[in-house]
């Protein structure tokens, strides 16, 4: 469920020259570029120290935001530095007519980890071990083993792929949402509509969200969502706005969740 999917990209009419850099590290990002390619001219700052004479000189831009002025002038080609390019799509989409890239590093392995680790704590008691350990108190407890439980992955791209894999190597059953409805189907035994994730939810031990920004996911784990759920923990690698936090108090409060982790 990339911000990507599903948009034809424009083509460039000829290799830009002028390049904007809009970054608190533009001076190190500058001379970095201009050592790979000393044919190109360069301007940089903090995206909001930019000036729209920047925008309307260059031809390319590189940086994670967009800088706050009424438009992008000259620029026809966009490089985000960061994972996301959800700075790009909301609250405004760019323009069509504008070239988006993103380096292409996947962040797959790492978010996979982190979401498998804290499925971990959750299952092996970590935290209140920890704590019994520190006031020296001895604490019978069963730990559950996290083969036969259910993972829902929302989003079934590079990202969700990684993550289901480190569920699916534990036992796990592995479910997946995305916006099309599709997913590999040798990490995820359904895919879901995303329109009908209240129903997803249902039966999921675990809920992991690694989601962009946009209009469409703004808030899409809702209260209604939530409500669905049955002592679930969930996880959100993404934007925090895609889940609605304000009702996560009452979720935990009525056990609709059992943990929610937060990056």
């Amino acid at each position: 469920m990339t911000p990507e999917s599903n948009i034809s990209q424009p083509v460039l009419p000829a290799a830009p020259k002028r390049v904007v850099i809009g970054q608190d590290a533009h001076v190190a990002m500058t001379a970095a570029l201009l050592r790979e390619r000393p044919d190109l001219e360069v301007r940089g700052g903090k995206y909001t120290e930019l000036r729209m004479e920047d925008l309307e000189w260059g031809q390319a831009y590189l940086g994670f935001r967009r800088p706050p002025l009424t438009s992008l002038g000259s620029i026809r080609w966009v490089h985000s530095t960061g994972a996301g390019v959800d700075a790009w799509l909301y609250p405004e989409e760019l323009s069509r007519n504008i070239l988006l890239t993103r380096s292409s590093e996947s962040f797959g392995p790492m978010i996979g980890e982190w979401a498998l680790a804290r499925a971990l704590a959750f299952s092996q008691r970590v935290v209140s071990l920890a704590e019994a350990q520190r006031s020296k108190r001895w604490e019978k407890t069963d730990v559950p083993m996290l083969a036969g439980t259910t993972a829902l992955v929302i989003g079934t791209g590079d990202v969700g792929a990684h993550v289901g894999q480190r569920f699916q190597s534990l036992g796990c059953h592995v479910r997946g949402v995305s916006r099309s409805g599709r997913g590999d189907s040798r990490i995820f035994e359904s895919v879901a509509l995303a329109s009908d994730l209240a129903n997803a939810v249902v039966g999921a031990d675990w809920i992991i969200a690694m989601l962009p920004l946009t209009n469409e996911t703004r808030g899409l784990v809702s209260r209604e969502v939530l409500s669905c759920c049955t002592n679930a923990v969930l996880m959100n690698a993404g934007r925090g706005a895609v889940v609605e936090e304000s009702a996560l108090p009452e979720a935990l409060d009525k056990g609709w969740l059992r943990g929610a982790a937060l990056d």
